[in-house]
């Protein structure tokens, strides 16, 4: 099973296309002949490009959108690196599913569904708008053996991509991704400092409010179970395996399933970026397909962001998860598709329209580099 699992994931992951070059160069097209200033909504202009390529069209939809959160508890929460317990995973778990948490609020503001997704919760979940996808009941403790078995990794990934599939088929058009487990923070952090190559205390942060006491704890942890390991940061899978949580794998194979399926997807803070540079390592063109919402308030999140080659939109010193940030990018992306679609053009208003000086100068330099290199070689020749 293991075997078919990990051949079948590749096999996926080579089918991804990249974006599609002509849907963007006519959405690019598109947003320059609008009335306004050439660049005038500067990166909701860029986020909207990229979603044309993705849905190979300048017609671009945002109609039908929704955030997915992967929930899943972690053992190293054994290790006291935590304010609260594990038991805590699973009453939010089942808050978003009665409608009553914070991303609930804010999802219902931004016309956006809630889709709730057990995982890996340690705690029974009682709830039915929960789907049950659970691999274990939370993983194992990280410090002391390997957080997943290699099988259990695959087949988080491959219920990510499900997933993707799944609502591409029900007509979403947007999703994006959001998390709840205590814990993951430290597993976010020991993905990032393996992954990005950086010591734990640079990545390291102190998750939902732990004390100076609390932050030291959190980074001897993950030293030891980092030194115990010693994941390859080449082999997403093997460092999922050591260090990794149910949560990051899930929202690793979403991302992979957006890029499959063709369905953009929202990141939000740290533990959706890590998942996103996983995603990465598996598969270079994902990126593609990731649209990045805002600029966490965990350490690591600037570091991720630039390896990712993607920038944020949104600063807010956001730090609570659930893919709220991610949700809060919805209807910035509204009003920018509704200047898209609906602004005049300046034919429709009978103006001349704007120039882009900067592309005119960028011309100018090349072709007056041209002519210096033809000269040049005229002269080797004389």
């Amino acid at each position: 099973m293991e075997q078919y699992l990990e051949k079948q994931l590749g096999c996926l992951c080579k089918s991804v296309r990249p974006a599609d070059a002509h849907a963007v160069e006519a959405a690019k097209h598109h947003w320059n002949e609008i009335a306004k200033p050439l660049y005038g909504l500067g990166k909701f202009e860029e986020l909207l490009v990229k979603i044309a390529g993705v849905q190979k069209t300048e017609d671009i939809c945002l109609n039908k959108k929704a955030v997915v959160v992967f929930c899943a508890d972690n053992g190293v929460v054994a290790e006291g690196v935590t304010q609260t317990d594990s038991s805590v995973t699973a009453v939010v778990t089942e808050n978003f599913a009665r409608g009553i948490a914070s991303v609930n609020r804010m999802a219902s503001v931004a016309g956006a569904d809630v889709i709730p997704v057990d995982i890996g919760v340690l705690g029974e979940i009682k709830e039915p708008g929960v789907r049950n996808c659970r691999i274990a009941n939370g993983t194992k403790n990280m410090r002391k053996e390997p957080a997943m078995s290699h099988e259990q990794v695959l087949e988080a990934i491959h219920t990510g991509i499900t997933l993707a599939s799944e609502l591409k088929d029900a007509g979403y058009d947007l999703l994006a991704v959001g998390e709840m487990g205590i814990g993951n923070t430290t597993t976010s952090s020991a993905v990032a400092s393996v992954l990005l190559q950086a010591p734990v205390e640079l990545v390291t942060g102190r998750g939902a409010g732990l004390s100076n006491t609390g932050l030291e704890k959190k980074i001897e942890v993950i030293k030891e179970a980092i030194a115990l390991h010693q994941p390859d940061p080449e082999d997403p899978l093997a460092v999922l395996e050591a260090v990794g949580g149910f949560d990051i794998a899930g929202m690793c194979g979403l991302m992979l399933g957006g890029a499959i399926y063709r369905i953009p997807v929202v990141l939000d803070g740290l533990i959706s970026l890590v998942a996103a540079l996983l995603a990465q390592k598996l598969c270079p063109q994902v990126t593609d397909f990731l649209l990045p919402s805002h600029m966490g308030k965990e350490p690591a999140c600037g570091m991720a962001m630039e390896k990712l080659g993607l920038e944020a939109s949104i600063y807010g010193n956001l730090a609570l998860g659930e893919g709220t940030g991610a949700v809060m990018l919805f209807p910035l992306l509204d009003m920018a598709e509704a200047v898209y679609r609906e602004n005049s053009t300046f034919e429709d208003i009978h103006v001349g329209a704007y120039q882009s000086f900067e592309e005119q100068e960028l011309d100018e330099r090349q072709k007056t580099a041209h002519t210096e290199i033809d000269g040049f070689g005229k002269e080797e020749q004389a």
